[in-house]
Order: C-alpha cells, then sequence, then structure tokens
C-alpha cells in the first residue's frame, strides 16, 4: 500500500505547538513503514487546494490526515477532509462534519447541552454584563486547540467594572465559560471492530500549585518545556485506584460524545470533575496530538498496544 501523510507545513518563526506536527509526521511515518506501508510525506500551506489536488494524480491508497490547521489558523482546519472529500480521496480520522463541529468550542458546547451532555455554561464575551459577581470563568479562543491563547489570566472572578477585559474579544473568536475548579481527565477514544474503546484514563496533576495559580493546561504548560507549569503538570493513570462510579461516568460520556458527533478513528476528549463527582466536557479534539511522547499514545501504551495495532485500527475506520 502507498500512503500519503499529509500535515500542516510550519510557518516561518513557528512556535512549538505548531512545529509539533513534524513530530508526529515522522513517528507515524515509522510505524507505517513497520506495516509496510510505503510513504510521502506533504506539507499543506495555503495553496492546500492545489497541493490535494495533487494527490489524486499520484494515486495513494489512502492519505494519513494529521493537519491540524492552516497558516496556523484552527478555523480552516475542516477544508482538508473537504477538499480530500472532493476528490474521493480515502483518508483517515475523523470526517468533515465531525471535524467542523468539533473545532469550533461554541458549536461543540451548544451540541453537548442539546445532547444532554454536561458542559460548562458557554456564554460570549457580548454578554458578559450576564455574569455571575464573585463567580469564576475561563475565556478561551472558540477556533484553536493545544492551549493556544490560554495563560493564568484566562481563569478569573468575576466583578463590576470587568467590562474592559472584553473590548477586544469578538463573539466569533471566544467564549467564556464556568470554570470548572476540580479534577481533569483526557479520553483517548479508539475505533475498534466493537466499537469505540476509551483508553486508560488519564488525570492531569498539578504538583505545587498555589491558590492564586489556576490548575489548568495552559499553553506554557503544553509547550515550554523547562517552565514549572510544564515540569509540575504532570500526567498519571490512576487505573484501580479511581472511583469505579467516576470512570462508568466519563467512560458512558466519552462514547456518547463519540457517538452525536460522528467521530471515527481517534479523538481524545477532556473533563473536567466537580465537587460532586459530576464530569464536564471543556473539548473535544477530533484531530489528537499522536507523537510519540504525546498523551494520545501514552494512553495506548498503558493499555498495553503497540503503536502498529493503533494505526491498523485508525486505518480500518478510515474515510472512503
Amino acid at each position: 500500500m502507498r500512503c500519503c501523510i499529509l500535515y500542516n507545513e510550519p510557518g516561518k518563526n513557528a512556535l512549538p505547538d505548531e512545529l509539533d506536527i513534524l513530530d508526529q509526521a515522522e513517528w507515524v511515518e515509522v510505524n507505517l513503514k513497520k506495516m509496510n506501508i510505503s510513504t510521502f510525506r506533504l506539507g499543506i500551506t495555503s495553496l492546500f487546494m492545489e497541493e490535494i489536488a495533487t494527490l489524486k494524480k499520484e494515486k495513494f491508497d489512502f492519505v494519513f490526515n494529521l493537519a491540524e490547521s492552516i497558516g496556523n489558523k484552527g478555523e480552516l482546519l475542516y477544508f482538508i477532509p473537504a477538499i480530500l472529500n472532493m476528490h474521493n480521496i480515502p483518508y483517515t480520522g475523523n470526517p468533515l462534519e465531525a471535524m467542523f463541529l468539533t473545532t469550533s468550542k461554541s458549536l461543540t458546547a451548544r451540541i453537548l447541552t442539546e445532547a444532554g451532555i454536561s458542559s460548562p455554561q458557554t456564554i460570549h464575551p457580548s454578554a458578559c454584563n450576564t455574569l455571575t459577581k464573585g463567580k469564576k470563568y475561563i475565556i478561551k479562543p472558540s477556533w484553536e486547540d493545544g492551549s493556544m491563547g490560554i495563560t493564568p489570566e484566562s481563569v478569573f472572578t468575576w466583578n463590576d467594572g470587568m467590562e474592559e477585559m472584553f473590548r477586544d474579544k469578538t463573539d466569533s473568536h471566544w467564549i467564556i465559560q464556568d470554570f470548572i475548579d476540580g479534577s481533569e481527565y483526557n479520553v483517548s477514544v479508539l475505533a475498534g471492530p466493537s466499537g469505540p474503546e476509551v483508553l486508560p484514563l488519564a488525570e492531569m496533576t498539578f504538583v505545587g500549585f498555589g491558590p492564586d495559580r489556576p490548575k489548568i493546561v495552559d499553553y506554557t504548560a503544553k509547550w515550554i518545556h523547562g517552565s514549572f507549569e510544564c515540569e509540575n503538570t504532570i500526567r498519571r493513570f490512576p487505573g484501580d485506584e479511581m472511583d469505579p462510579l467516576l470512570r462508568i461516568k466519563i467512560e458512558e460520556t466519552a462514547v456518547k460524545c463519540w457517538k452525536v458527533f460522528g467521530l471515527k478513528g481517534y479523538a481524545r476528549i477532556d473533563m473536567r470533575v466537580d465537587d460532586e463527582g459530576q464530569p464536564f466536557v471543556i473539548e473535544i479534539n477530533a484531530n489528537p496530538c499522536i507523537s510519540e511522547d504525546g498523551g494520545f499514545v501514552a494512553a495506548t501504551r498503558a493499555a498495553g498496544y503497540d503503536f502498529t495495532q493503533i494505526l491498523q485500527r485508525i486505518i480500518n475506520d478510515m474515510n472512503n
């Protein structure tokens, strides 16, 4: 078989979150070759329509779609599966519809609510005057993942006179959500012969975070190696230590998200759990990082899988 590994070409002076895609492409390529699949890499740019069109002529058996953005703009992500669909090129990962719905955090929140899946209340910046005084919130970019745009200042307690902080935050690109001040879990889900399989749950722990430092996986924690946040935000797999009822709630919620959003191949669903043991979905990542040192691959290892087995499951669930 012949496979084209498609990814977003990092731009000039790219930041760590953008450069990570090169590690993903290399890790996937190394393991596809172990499976006797010949590979070719293509980094897409703003000329993605022409670049993807060339794949039709090359007659690859399938595309392994790793693209996370176009020109480092996450809101353009869904164009990639759309163009692949247009040219009838089989590709791995999530389809156009799932990519579009989950890339927009605003749209994701609306669908979660309509489906009866617990998620934080979502408010647009223009309605900030409806926020409750003394309540804690978090503001996020609507279209970005990888903790882009998330800093400690993203978490705030609302008080009178704070409207000015949202003056440059448009409803089309930002959302405000209730801040669930509890434990956080990354839930990796993988397609399987009997349906989606929830991999071992990963809890994000925040070691040495004082009361003035919000317990969140912000951009620094995720990408700035050597920083306090990065060194002390530690992933662990609680296994049998975890409350079995909470585990069931989280796993059932993840599977429901998979079905509601029409996910395929692989995904990661992030949740936070409040003091009453209620999980809230805070993000659905339909194209999570699958680099060798990433959270998704860590979950596959905790489950006892070799990465070639994971790739085969993803390929078996590709979009044709």
